[in-house]
C-alpha cells in the first residue's frame, strides 16, 4: 500500500465525496472556530495498518498568529515530507485533508486531548487510525517555531557588472512546480533581507505569506548588510537596479521556478528600482510597487522626518510618527465606541469620522509644509556644493542648532549622511524617467495614511508616467501607513505583547494579482513528491 498513490478509477468518486464532505462541514466548522477552537499545535502520529505491515503517519500542526492553523503530512518510508494539509475542527471532531496526495483523516479527539481516533481515507483504501499527540518540547525557548511548510535555501547572487555578491534566502513552495516567483526589493537605507523595522518584518512577512500560497520568493540583504558585499551609502538607484537584474538572472536558473513568470516587488525606493529594471533589457514579467515615489527625489527627501540626522535617529522618528498615528486611530475608535454606547446613530458617527478625517488631513498638510520649508534650503545647499568637506563644514553647525544637546559625533554623522553618494544621487533622481518604456503588468499600491511618501501626489505622478502601459492597476489602501502594517486592533499577541503584521488587504491583493497573471503550477503526483523530497 502506497500512501498518495491515487487510483484513477476511484479518484473521481473520492474527490466528489471529499468535496461534498467539506462543503457540508464548512458552515458548521466556520461557525465553531471561535466558540469551540482549542489548540492542536504539536505532533500527531500513529501507525496506519496496511496490507503487509504498517506505515507511520505524522501530522505536524502549527497555530498561526492570524488565528488559523497550518499542518504538514509526513510519511517517512514513502519519502512524503511536509505536504501541506488543511485543518478543520468542530467541537471534538477534527478533519485533516492532504489534497496533494489525495488523503484525509477525520476523527474524534479524546477528552484528555491526547488522541484522535477516526478513519484514514484515500482512493481505494480506508482504515481505522489513532493519532497520538506529542506536544512541543516543554523546554523550548519562546522563539521555538515549527519548520515552515516550504523549502528554504540560503543563496548567493552574483552581480557581475559591479563585481559583488549579495546573500539572501530563496523560499520555494511544497510540490513540483514550476512556480511563479518574485524578487523583493527593500526601501532606502541599509536593510536586511526581511526589511526589518524594530520587530516588524515587512519583506519577511510578505515572503512567508506568498510562499505558503504557491509563489517562490527571493529576498536578499542590501549591499553592506550581513554577508552582502558593497556599501549601501554608495549605491545609487541605478546601482540597485543592477542588483535587481542580477537577482532576476539568478531566478531564471532555478529549476522549480517558472522562468516566464518572475516579477519584482519593491517597497519605497525598491519600487522605483523595480520600475527601472522593467524599462531595461531582460525585464521582469511584472512589477508590484509598495509606496513608490512619483515625485522627484528632492521633493520626497524634503518631507522626510529626521532627514538631517543619522539613520538611527531617523528610524526613531519614523517609529514615533507611526506610534502617534496608531494612538490617534485608537483614540478615534474609542470615541466611536463611546458614542455608540451613548446612543449615537450611524449618521452622527459618520459626521464625527468625517470631521476627524478632515482634521487629520489639515494637520498632515501643516506638518509637511513645515518640514519642506525647513529642509529644502538644506538639500539645496547640498546640491549646489559638490565639495563634501565644504558642505559638511556648513551642515554641522546647522544640525547642532536644529537638534541641540547631542554629541558632536552625531552632528558629524548627520552631515556625512547628507553628503553621501546615495543622498546626492537621490537628489538628482527623477522617478518619471524611463517609465514610458515599462510595458509589463504593473500594480501600484499605496497606503492612504503614508506619512513619508504622500499617496495622492506620488500615485498621480506614477500614473501619469505609466499612462501608455495598458496593464497598469492602481490601488490606494485606506488606513495603511508607509510600512503597510495592519491596523493596531488587528495585531496578534506574541509573548503577551501586540506585534505588528502586514495588512491582510495588501497581501491578498498582491497574491491574487500575481496568481491571475501566471498559470497554475503543474499538479504534483505521489511519485513526484517522493522524488522532490530528495532535493
Amino acid at each position: 500500500m502506497k500512501v498518495g498513490r491515487v487510483n484513477r478509477s476511484g479518484s473521481r468518486k473520492f474527490w466528489r465525496a471529499l468535496v461534498l464532505g467539506l462543503m457540508l462541514l464548512a458552515p458548521v466548522l466556520a461557525s465553531a472556530q471561535v466558540l469551540n477552537k482549542y489548540s492542536l499545535e504539536g505532533e500527531w502520529k500513529g501507525p496506519l495498518q496496511v496490507p503487509g505491515g504498517s506505515l507511520p503517519i505524522q501530522i505536524i500542526v502549527t497555530e498561526l498568529a492570524s488565528g488559523n492553523r497550518f499542518a504538514v503530512l509526513n510519511v517517512v518510508p514513502q519519502r512524503i515530507n511536509r505536504i501541506p494539509t488543511a485543518v478543520a475542527q468542530k467541537g471534538d471532531t477534527v478533519l485533516f485533508v492532504a489534497e496533494e496526495v489525495g488523503c484525509r483523516f477525520i476523527g474524534a479527539r479524546t477528552p484528555d486531548g491526547k488522541h484522535i481516533t477516526g478513519t484514514w481515507t484515500q482512493p481505494g483504501f480506508k482504515a481505522p487510525l489513532t493519532l497520538e499527540f506529542i506536544p512541543p518540547p516543554p523546554s523550548a525557548p519562546k522563539t521555538f517555531r515549527f519548520p515552515p511548510p516550504y523549502r528554504v535555501q540560503e543563496v548567493s547572487i552574483r552581480n557581475e557588472a559591479d563585481k559583488i555578491s549579495l546573500q539572501g534566502t530563496l523560499t520555494i513552495p511544497a510540490g513540483q512546480g514550476p512556480f511563479p516567483s518574485v524578487v523583493l526589493l527593500s526601501d532606502w537605507g541599509p536593510q536586511n533581507q526581511d526589511g526589518q523595522y524594530g520587530n516588524y518584518k515587512l519583506l519577511g512577512g510578505l515572503a512567508d505569506h506568498l510562499t505558503r500560497r504557491g509563489i517562490a520568493v527571493l529576498r536578499f540583504h542590501d549591499r553592506g548588510v550581513g554577508q552582502s558585499g558593497g556599501q549601501t551609502e554608495l549605491a545609487s538607484p541605478d546601482d540597485r537596479t543592477r542588483d535587481a537584474q542580477a537577482a532576476l538572472a539568478f531566478m531564471r536558473t532555478q529549476p522549480l521556478v517558472d522562468a516566464q513568470h518572475i516579477g519584482l516587488i519593491g517597497h519605497g525606493e525598491g519600487g522605483n528600482v523595480a520600475l527601472l529594471a522593467a524599462a531595461r533589457p531582460l525585464p521582469p514579467a511584472f512589477v508590484v510597487t509598495l509606496a513608490a515615489a512619483g515625485l522627484p527625489g528632492s521633493d520626497v527627501l524634503s518631507v522626510q522626518p529626521g532627514l538631517a540626522q543619522p539613520q538611527a535617529v531617523a528610524d526613531t522618528l519614523l517609529n514615533k510618527a507611526l506610534r502617534d498615528q496608531q494612538r490617534r486611530t485608537t483614540t478615534i475608535q474609542e470615541q466611536v465606541e463611546k458614542m455608540r454606547a451613548d446612543g449615537s446613530n450611524a449618521a452622527q458617527i459618520q459626521i464625527y469620522l468625517d470631521q476627524q478625517y478632515l482634521r487629520q488631513k489639515a494637520e498632515e498638510k501643516k506638518r509637511l509644509d513645515a518640514l519642506m520649508k525647513a529642509q529644502r534650503p538644506v538639500l539645496e545647499m547640498v546640491r549646489q556644493m559638490p565639495d563634501d568637506l565644504a558642505a559638511q563644514a556648513l551642515l554641522t553647525p546647522m544640525l547642532r542648532e536644529a537638534h541641540p544637546g547631542q554629541a558632536d559625533s552625531t552632528y558629524q554623522a548627520g552631515a556625512a549622511w547628507l553628503t553621501s553618494p546615495w543622498t546626492r544621487s537621490y537628489l538628482r533622481f527623477y522617478p518619471q524617467r524611463e517609465l514610458a518604456a515599462v510595458q509589463c503588468p504593473v500594480l501600484l499600491l499605496h497606503g492612504s495614511d503614508d506619512l513619508l511618501v504622500n499617496a495622492t501626489a506620488n500615485l498621480g505622478a506614477l500614473e501619469k508616467g505609466l499612462k501608455s502601459n495598458r496593464q497598469l492597476q492602481v490601488r490606494r489602501l485606506d488606513g495603511l501607513n508607509h510600512l503597510f502594517q495592519a491596523p493596531v486592533t488587528e495585531w496578534p499577541l506574541i509573548d503577551g505583547q501586540p506585534s505588528p503584521v502586514v495588512a491582510t488587504a495588501a497581501l491578498d491583493i498582491m497574491r491574487n494579482w500575481i496568481q491571475a497573471l501566471a498559470p497554475a503550477s503543474k499538479p504534483t503526483t505521489a511519485p513526484e513528491i517522493r522524488q522532490n523530497a530528495k532535493n
